[in-house]
């Protein structure tokens, strides 16, 4: 684990494989799942068993990945709808400033590369989400959604 930063809060299953270069803080990562090079996962969030996070991807606080969740390279995570670096009174931003929307994403879900996700939606079980989409809604399970916005595509057979 060359250049890691793993901090002794983070929950780690059994035979998770972790690349270089990879910063993980306050999180959980179920076992047999492997995490790329340049990958940063934050506290309050979550991953599976048996996903692959691919490299380059921002799992920002309040994401729940479920098991066996498949997802490419530069996904982005987003937690926070108006984020702003200063306070009404001018100061720098810090956590009492803003509440974190929560994410969730179902088992077997896949997530094709540089997409990004918007706080508070809910990718149902099973969904497929195109490479470069920009989801801002709920995906229900079973479906196939791309494009910017994310729109439906079809139904897994």
């Amino acid at each position: 684990m060359d250049y890691c930063r793993i901090s002794e809060d983070v929950q780690l299953g059994k035979n998770v494989s972790i690349h270089a270069f990879v910063n993980l803080y306050g999180c959980s990562i179920g076992e047999n799942s492997k995490i790329g090079t340049f990958v940063e996962i934050q506290k309050n969030s979550t991953v599976g068993s048996n996903c692959k996070i691919s490299s380059h991807t921002f799992i920002c606080e309040g994401v729940s990945i479920g098991n066996d969740v498949f997802i490419g390279h530069n996904v982005t995570f987003i937690n926070d709808l108006y984020p702003r670096a200063t306070s009404q009174n001018g100061n720098l931003q810090d956590e009492s400033d803003w509440q974190t929307i929560e994410t969730t994403i179902n088992d077997n879900v896949s997530i094709g590369s540089s997409v990004t996700i918007l706080c508070g939606v809910t990718i149902g079980h099973s969904a497929m989400i195109g490479a470069g989409s920009m989801v801002l809604k709920d995906i229900p399970a079973g479906e196939i959604w791309a494009g910017n916005p994310a729109h439906f595509i079809r139904k897994i057979p």
